[in-house]
């Protein structure tokens, strides 16, 4: 549970489509950009839904999306950490600013609580809030590695995932499934070692701290840590309590810092930041290295996990997943290092009408490989029935290289 990565070779993919496609499927499209409405900043995984509709996104680097439907769009609705959420009329393109929240809330009510009895109290909720029955989830994911700032990989693939009711037991009935994928490599010699991701799409369910609470929640795990009570933050219009998590005790294991964000008047997750503890770097490099060539010395600088929550009514559903690891290699005798970035991403697009559990022969394995599976891509219009996460000018850039 605790593995991330492998070291090997890896490869990427995207597309982009203003103009309404002739797909059957999701025939409407709104595009657009959001910014910080008092700096112009784009604003990256903003959460971008059809209200009434399971049809969502998120933005990407460059602050755009794409969304699509099956019918008319009306409205769009935009949600993010630490602003106003906001619903729009649909029109074929938008141009959103998106409000910072104030909190004024006097100090002691926002800080007020024990943050550790705060969060077991959400975690007592979580059988009837996250999952309570089974559902068949459709995603969208997308895992880069950039070699320092230039990308030699990218894989992408539409895959479904099936989540099992929430009632303590172990999850092995939870599953990813590929719908199709397909993928980018460098052909450039030097790049001949790089990162390989394992897991892919099923990343997102072995890295979820609310259905493995082993890896961070359970009551054993918590033990382990100190709590402290952080400034509350807006999500969309609800109020979060914020809660630090710091490694109290030194185990034979890398722990985390953590944040988790628990609404105030629900007591549910809504967000949960997490990053390895790097001091002690062998056991940094247990959590997160598989194997790597013979010779080649590994060195981990980062390794982060952010999961996010969508709240409705009184539940809450996965709705975005992201990992990113940062890591440099040398080479016995040499004087420089390599410097990498690998991100995985992972977004709610549909819910599925009817849960229907994954047959063991479709499963993607946690030991599998996406740029196994996948098939290097040439049509435009690949992605034209699916709601995907539209690809930055630089990624966009990145593609156009690697396909010359």
């Amino acid at each position: 549970m605790r593995k991330w990565l492998t070291l090997i070779l890896f490869a990427l993919l995207s597309l982009g489509a203003w103009a309404q496609t002739d797909s059957v499927r999701l025939g409407y499209m709104v595009r657009g950009k959001v910014r910080d409405a008092e700096t112009g900043r784009a604003l990256e995984s903003v959460h971008v839904s059809v209200p009434g509709r399971h049809h969502a996104t998120v933005t990407n680097a460059d602050g755009e999306f794409v969304l699509k439907s099956d019918r008319r769009i009306e409205a769009v609705q935009f949600s993010y950490l630490g602003y106003k959420s906001q619903w729009v009329a649909a029109s074929p393109v938008l141009k959103i600013s998106l409000v910072p929240e104030s909190i004024s809330l006097p100090e002691a009510s926002i800080i007020s609580g024990d943050p550790a009895a705060i969060v077991r109290a959400a975690l007592s909720r979580v059988p009837e809030t996250y999952c309570p029955k089974p559902e068949l989830l459709e995603c969208f994911y997308r895992e880069t590695v950039q070699k320092r700032n230039r990308y030699t990989y990218v894989a992408e693939a539409v895959a479904r995932l099936y989540r099992e009711k929430t009632d303590g037991r172990s999850y092995t009935i939870d599953a990813s499934a590929l719908e199709k994928s397909r993928l980018l490599v460098s052909q450039r010699k030097r790049d001949t070692v790089s990162v390989k991701t394992q897991g892919g799409p099923q990343m997102a369910l072995n890295c979820d701290f609310l259905k493995s609470p082993e890896l961070l929640l359970s009551e054993e795990e918590m033990a382990l840590y100190h709590f402290e009570m952080d400034m509350p933050a807006y999500i969309g219009d609800r109020l979060q309590f914020v809660i630090r998590m710091s490694p109290a005790q030194t185990v034979e294991y890398a722990l985390y810092y953590a944040v988790l964000y628990i609404d105030r008047e629900n007591l549910t997750f809504t967000r949960i930041e997490a990053s390895l503890d790097m001091q002690d770097r062998l056991k940094a490099t247990k959590a997160v290295l598989v194997s790597k060539p013979l010779g080649m010395r590994f060195f981990p600088e980062e390794a982060t996990i952010v999961l996010n929550y969508r709240p409705i009514g009184d539940q809450i559903r996965l709705e975005y997943f992201r990992s990113t690891m940062r890591f440099s290699c040398d080479w016995r005798k040499r004087l420089f290092k390599t410097h990498y970035t690998a991100v995985n991403e992972l977004v709610v697009t549909d819910v599925r009408p009817e849960a229907i559990p994954i047959p063991r022969r479709e499963r993607f394995r946690s030991s599998d490989y996406l740029n196994d599976k996948a098939e290097e891509f040439q049509d435009p219009d690949f992605w034209a029935d699916y709601n995907i996460i539209e690809p930055s000018e630089s990624l966009e850039h990145a593609i156009n290289r690697l396909r010359k």
